[in-house]
């Protein structure tokens, strides 16, 4: 049998380390196409790290021939104070970066050393869907019109060009990520552990969350599975609102959790980025549950006791 071997960007952020250790459990052969190709090998072990800058050229073609599929991780952080360099630097990173990895593509495919990949599982997020209220959101609904929203929908229309070069492409649209060592949950976690944690901007507006173990599951599934294609919801199948997504998770840490926290700290904090956490989208994951995913975690006090390790 022929050795399976992946391309992946964005390897070292919160999801590709975990996504790295279930590939190599499969027996894949990983290549790491990043900025810092010695930090990478650091972090993740034996993989074969290579150099790409992926805001200033196309991805070399050395790295994607001969491989089974890519995994396009890579993009600035989105939680974070949106400044105006951080809003350039998150569109950018997900749209020129994205440009480059297509013409990488389409570099490798003039290659008569072996052939290009026939699969592109790109990265995007629940953003795409704008501020909602508890209306259900699958992936045939429209996109919002917030800067977000439109990041996402100008970094999916570049991904998708790769289907013009015979590639299958997926577009997994994650969720709220549950993980103690980065995301979201890292930062609720030292105010919640304090005992003055609690619903935000009133606890109505819907978190649609995802332990981080289906992350990496749905991108192995839409790796393997050809029936996998086009936009997939990466969030667990009972989203909740704030309210009772704080009342869980103190629960969980054995904590208070009913002190509310103002739309405005929020604001002074994250500047516009607030508007994220103020809002929120209900967002169902229609196509995975249609393609026979089993979550791990559907249940979020089992998905934050597993990744709390409580």
């Amino acid at each position: 049998m022929s050795t399976r071997r992946i391309a992946i960007t964005g390897a070292t952020g919160l999801i590709g380390p975990r996504l790295v250790n279930a590939l190599r459990a499969r027996d894949y052969e990983v290549t790491v196409l990043t900025r810092d190709p010695a930090r990478a090998r650091e972090k993740l072990g034996e993989v074969e790290a290579l150099h790409w800058d992926l805001m200033e050229e196309a991805a070399p073609p050395a790295a994607l021939i001969g491989r089974e599929a890519v995994i396009h991780l890579a993009g600035e952080p989105v939680a974070q104070r949106w400044s105006a360099t951080v809003k350039r630097a998150i569109r950018e990173s997900r749209v020129r970066g994205t440009q480059n990895l297509i013409e990488g593509l389409r570099l490798a495919g003039s290659s008569e050393i072996g052939e290009r990949p026939g699969a592109l599982i790109s990265s995007s997020a629940i953003g795409y869907y704008g501020p909602h209220g508890d209306e259900p959101l699958d992936e045939d609904a429209p996109p919002g019109r917030d800067f977000l929203a439109q990041a996402c929908v100008e970094w999916e229309a570049e991904a998708a060009g790769a289907r013009e070069l015979g590639l299958r492409v997926v577009e997994v649209r994650t969720g709220i990520v549950l993980d103690a060592a980065g995301g979201a949950l890292s930062k609720m976690l030292p105010p919640f552990r304090l005992g003055i944690g609690g619903p935000v901007a009133g606890g109505r507006q819907y978190m649609s969350w995802i332990h981080i173990d289906d992350v990496v599951g749905i991108m192995l599934a839409a790796l393997e599975d050809e029936r996998w294609s086009g936009p997939v919801n990466a969030a667990a199948p009972e989203p909740l609102p704030n309210g009772d997504f704080s009342r869980v998770l103190g629960r969980v840490l054995k904590r208070p959790a009913f002190a509310p926290v103002p739309a405005i700290a929020l604001r002074v904090l994250y500047g516009e980025m607030a508007e994220i956490i103020t809002t929120g989208a209900r967002v169902v994951p229609a196509k995975a549950l249609v393609l026979g995913y089993d979550f791990r975690h559907p249940q979020l006090e089992e998905a934050l006791r597993s990744a709390l390790e409580v």
